[in-house]
């Protein structure tokens, strides 16, 4: 499992995108992963039947998870299966390579086969971490029936800065579908997430933040919020908690 991390999250406009960028553009670099403007970014979330991810967001408990298969410009050779915990402020991450079969076997919910596939798939893995992941993911499927609740997309640009690991990323074109049989499809569309060209603004980063980037945001009035990017696209879906 990845170290935790501090995430600091903020809905802006694309004015205020714009500026952050400019400022930290002489200090960090681009992702070394993006080619172009930006990359695309595509998840599964997965979540039980009365929907408990989505209402422990919503309700901010302190200790959370989420399930989510990830893609990365629609490539269905780039699918991990990610569980994303959080405590208070910070972040970690599980990981586990999946292939497109094993993502149709999570598709299709709790069934004899998905279960024994999974242990059989458990089995195979070398890595502690990737038997972890996919062993969690067997268990809420097992006994919690997890089953696939969201797509989200977005478009993202991204920074980085080598001292504590520091990343900002600007997603834009949030976008929220449940049309699962078109995940790799890069002409998917679904329902706007956010209103009035708004788009997210994320800063994660190790120990502390480097002085040198703080102030050069400083004086933007920024104002964090709590805007997880799946809760967002499930309320946009009809899902009120």
């Amino acid at each position: 499992m990845n170290a935790y991390r501090r995430e600091l999250k903020y809905i802006v406009s694309r004015d205020i995108l714009h500026d952050v960028r400019n400022r930290i553009s002489p200090l960090m670099k681009r992702d070394i992963h993006q080619r172009g403007d930006f990359y695309r970014i595509r998840s599964i979330y997965f979540d039980s039947p009365d929907r408990i991810c989505f209402r422990e967001n919503k309700a901010g408990v302190s200790m959370r998870e989420k399930y989510r298969i990830r893609t990365y410009d629609c490539n269905q050779d780039l699918l991990k299966a990610e569980i994303k915990i959080r405590q208070r402020d910070t972040i970690s991450k599980m990981t586990a390579r999946i292939d497109r079969n094993l993502l149709e076997i999570l598709l299709r919910g709790k069934t004899a086969d998905s279960v024994r596939i999974l242990e059989e798939e458990i089995s195979k893995r070398e890595s502690d971490e990737e038997k972890k992941t996919l062993a969690k993911y067997m268990a809420k499927f097992a006994t919690q029936f997890y089953g696939p609740a969201c797509i989200v997309d977005y478009e993202r640009c991204a920074y980085v800065y080598d001292i504590c690991n520091v990343r900002i990323t600007f997603d834009t074109n949030v976008m929220a579908s449940r049309d699962y049989e078109r995940m790799f499809d890069a002409s998917l569309s679904g329902r706007a997430v956010l209103d009035n060209d708004l788009h997210v603004l994320e800063i994660k980063y190790d120990e502390f933040f480097p002085d040198e980037i703080a102030a050069v945001l400083g004086g933007m009035g920024l104002s964090r919020c709590s805007c997880s990017k799946y809760v967002l696209s499930m309320e946009r879906m009809g899902v009120d908690g």
